[in-house]
């Protein structure tokens, strides 16, 4: 016997709380919530037979566990309780607003059994919204830990220190929101280089030295405001609207290109006023233009802080200044006159191509490793006795000279030393190697093996090969160099 959670009970709830009242939730979660819904909710067993699991808490339910999707959400409230007394306002409280971020197949435990539950104990709230993405997949596969088909962060931050928001601006650029997305390390390389140095890092960093150049590093006074300051500041405030509006609606890739936007704005302005070519006759419109650059750059200092956190501390160390408060941004200027600025640097580096084609063949690496790993070695032989192996003349022997056999795809006509004699031999190895590659190489010979014809030429002998669970023929050589004749035993 099991235990089973009535899902056909709610059906009717769930029916009008999500078709009538979410119709705002994301289009892949409201489909995927209406298909289950049109095809009629049944029963659903919440214990099962196994040896592993959270046990039912029930007398007389020995051997019975919970299934995972029922006792995994539990565990969201279970972990609350146990981190604070007043867990309850976080599921209790109708002022608490509850959003599941979570990826497409947990979508229906999340927005159907979940909130059946919750309904069910009558006491706790119901989740506002399941913003769930799509997924995203790494080089054009599926991300698999177990495969290790999977970008590992203690790797990653070896092979680029303190590239941390790098790896946190691509992904959320690729964000899977609406269908699945793949992660490349080419794109990668192109967001840090084209836009994160280009433009972000490009305009903090020419804000920062062209008022160190001409102003000793300080916030220098702004003189006559022109209609292009009146309009960069509006268009600043309508893409901080922007902003926000993506982030409270959960479309964080638009959020990320607003905020990329901001630093494309204040880059722009400097490259239109030219302030390094008009400094010496009209110093008090430079002083105008960069004191508005550096406003741009202390709004970043908060605007940043969603998506790039490290690069937002960098940047207040910078203008020596601590984070704008967010409702200030655009209201209020955060670089008072006469503000003494902190150290330039580079917020971001270029990354060459070296470093990304070392990841590229990581992962080639990996994807052979899978494929050889999924191959069967095949069964071992039936025994024979040494007698038989002694039979057997094997010896090194060194390619003299090679050529294909015309008229064939797979066979190569060689000339061996054998130690013994000078020989011909056919091998059908020309899928594999090259006649130039396999000329001065030592291999071994089975010598006494039948002499036969093949196309027309007598072979005397066989060259020995290894060959994988993939197929592929592999010469066996010594791994030191071998006088011509030695026998292989």
């Amino acid at each position: 016997s099991h235990w089973f959670l009535p899902l056909d009970k709610y059906e009717t709830f769930l029916r009008k709380w999500i078709l009538e009242e979410h119709r705002d939730w994301k289009t892949n979660v409201y489909g995927q919530c209406k298909s289950w819904l049109d095809l009629g909710l049944q029963p659903r067993a919440v214990s099962r037979d196994l040896d592993w699991g959270v046990p039912v808490p029930i007398d007389g339910a020995k051997g019975k566990v919970l299934y995972v999707w029922f006792d995994a959400p539990i565990g969201y409230i279970s972990a609350t309780k146990e981190l604070t007394n007043d867990w309850e306002k976080y599921w209790k409280d109708e002022d608490t607003r509850l959003i599941h971020f979570i990826g497409k197949d947990n979508i229906v435990f999340h927005c159907i059994m979940f909130p059946a539950m919750l309904k069910a104990e009558g006491s706790f709230i119901l989740p506002e919204n399941v913003p769930a993405n799509e997924f995203l997949n790494l080089e054009g596969e599926k991300i698999s830990t177990s495969r290790n088909w999977a970008v590992w962060l203690h790797e990653y931050l070896e092979d680029f220190p303190n590239k941390q928001d790098v790896l946190r601006y691509t992904l959320c650029a690729n964000m899977p929101e609406t269908k699945d997305n793949d992660f490349t390390w080419k794109d990668f390389q192109s967001r840090n280089n084209n836009e994160l140095v280009a433009i972000l890092g490009n305009f903090v960093n020419r804000a920062m030295v062209l008022t160190s150049k001409y102003f000793d590093g300080k916030v220098p006074a702004k003189g006559n405001v022109t209609i292009v300051e009146t309009e960069l500041n509006r268009a600043i405030i309508n893409l901080k609207k922007n902003l926000e509006y993506s982030i409270e609606n959960f479309r964080f890739r638009e959020a990320l290109k607003a905020l990329i936007d901001i630093a494309r704005l204040g880059n722009k302005y400097l490259a239109d006023s030219e302030p390094w070519k008009i400094f010496k006759t009209e110093p008090e419109k430079v002083a105008t233009i960069l004191y508005y650059s550096l406003q741009i750059a202390g709004a970043l200092t908060s605007l940043c802080e969603p998506f790039l956190p490290f690069t937002s501390k960098k940047l207040c160390k910078m203008l020596n200044l601590s984070p704008q408060k967010w409702d200030n941004i655009g209201e209020q200027e955060p670089l008072a006159e006469g503000h003494i600025l902190g150290e330039s640097f580079l917020l971001f580096a270029k990354i060459e191509d070296e470093e990304i084609q070392k990841q590229i063949e990581k992962l080639k690496k990996t994807k052979t490793m899978n494929e050889q790993g999924t191959l069967s070695v095949e069964p071992s032989k039936s025994e024979i006795t040494f007698d038989d192996f002694s039979k057997m003349d094997i010896r090194i022997g060194t390619v003299l000279e090679a050529e294909r056999v015309p008229k064939t795809q797979k066979l190569l006509k060689l000339k061996v030393d054998t130690g013994i004699d000078i020989r011909t031999l056919i091998s059908g190895i020309a899928e594999y190697y090259t006649p130039e590659s396999i000329i001065g190489k030592q291999v071994c010979i089975l010598t006494n093996l039948q002499p036969r014809n093949i196309k027309g030429v007598e072979s005397k002998g066989m060259i020995l090969m290894a060959c994988g669970p993939d197929g592929v023929l592999k010469l066996v050589s010594p791994s030191e160099l071998s006088v011509n004749g030695s026998i292989v035993k």
